[in-house]
């Protein structure tokens, strides 16, 4: 075994630790928003340390390549569908946990300046 596949091997190894940790963030935090958190961020440093470890295997460039432009979509793509189920599930009224201590868009960031989500997330939560 040469010190690339020990290498490669660590990256993998490590990806697949973060991608655990994700899951069990999914399954143990307490709202929406939180879970997003875990669904993206340690998930896609798992994704890009698998795929480094993948590539540092690959025998072409043209894979290698390939392994890259997967790691710059997840890059792009993950924020993007984070913030917006985030905004959804908020404008939806899903609920804060009880743990939330920033209600940041209900600061004047959606529409109205959240004067309307945060009133009824108020008449929500007092009924």
């Amino acid at each position: 075994m040469s010190a690339v596949d020990i290498t490669a091997s660590v990256f993998v190894l490590t990806g697949v630790a973060l991608s655990v940790l994700a899951a069990i963030g999914l399954h143990r935090f307490g709202d929406v928003f939180a879970r997003m958190h875990s669904a993206t961020k340690p998930a896609t440093l798992g994704l890009v340390m698998v795929i480094i470890g993948a590539g540092m295997r690959a025998d072409d460039p043209e894979t290698a390549v390939k392994l890259a432009l997967v790691a710059i979509i997840q890059f792009i793509t993950a924020p993007i569908g984070a913030h917006m189920v985030g905004r959804a599930a908020y404008q939806a009224g899903v609920e804060l946990s009880d743990e939330t201590a920033v209600d940041e868009l209900a600061d004047g960031v959606i529409g109205d300046g959240g004067q309307g989500l945060a009133e009824q997330r108020r008449r929500r939560h007092s009924s």
